[in-house]
């Protein structure tokens, strides 16, 4: 078996945390304590992929359409982000890992919002790792929001419209300044995106898994990793080009 520190690791992984709900109809529990049970899982997710290297850690927490859940789910849901803000804020600063949060803020508390940039101020001068919790956020949203910014900018006159290209685009969505996502999980069994990361995820390599989120585990984890070692990423080019480029490094 392949230990983690022989892997080809990605730089960014990103992790669909599907499966909570699931996971508290298996085992009879009460409504809730499925997201609960979720909430642990993510602690020794982080450690891991600080201590084999990888640079940015990127989770979904709270999509656009979760809104459109029962409100019980959406206030324990809301609650549970709030607990788990505060209970990473030491942590980020015992593993020097900078805690940042992406989506549409807007529909949010006044009094979350306040927080998450809290924890954003108190940890931005990590660099370890970056850890980013999706709340509230949609893959199109983030695309068109980002299209809002440079179409002001264009309208203030402060950008040529003939600037705005890939590159630049890039630059100013969310998560703009990280690698982009080389890896994303889904836990859970379902395979598609679910509207998450839909540009910085272009070229990921996916990786779905039956395994319900508080279920994964570190071991999991490490299988994604081999899996994703042992993928060829060819961004477009042949398989020929790509061992050719292999061989002159």
């Amino acid at each position: 078996m392949t230990t983690s520190e022989e892997y080809l690791l990605p730089k960014h992984v990103a992790i669909i945390m599907d499966g909570n709900n699931r996971f508290a109809k298996k085992k009879q529990l009460e409504k809730g304590d499925g997201h609960r049970e979720g909430k642990n899982v993510l602690d020794p997710i982080v450690e891991h992929c600080r201590k084999v290297g990888i640079e940015a850690l990127t989770v979904f927490a709270f999509s656009s359409e979760n809104w459109n859940r029962p409100q019980f789910e959406v206030n324990l849901l809301m609650k549970l982000l709030e607990e788990t803000i505060h209970e990473q804020i030491p942590r980020m600063e015992k593993f020097e890992i900078a805690l940042r949060f992406i989506g549409d803020r807007s529909r949010l508390s006044s009094e979350l919002q306040s927080l998450m940039l809290y924890a954003e101020h108190k940890t931005a001068k990590f660099t370890d790792m970056t850890l980013t919790i999706a709340i509230s956020y949609g893959g199109m949203w983030d695309i068109a929001h980002t299209a809002q910014l440079l179409a002001q900018q264009v309208k203030d006159q402060q950008l040529d419209v003939n600037q705005i290209d890939v590159d630049l685009f890039g630059r100013h969505i969310s998560l703009g300044d990280l690698a982009p996502v080389d890896l994303l999980i889904r836990t859970g069994g379902d395979y598609r995106l679910s509207n998450f990361l839909l540009w910085q995820a272009a070229y990921a390599e996916l990786y779905f898994t039956q395994t319900l989120w508080p279920e994964f585990t570190v071991t999991e984890l490490d299988h994604a990793f081999n899996v994703f070692s042992g993928r060829e990423r060819r961004f477009g080019k042949t398989s020929e080009q790509i061992q050719q480029e292999h061989i002159e490094k």
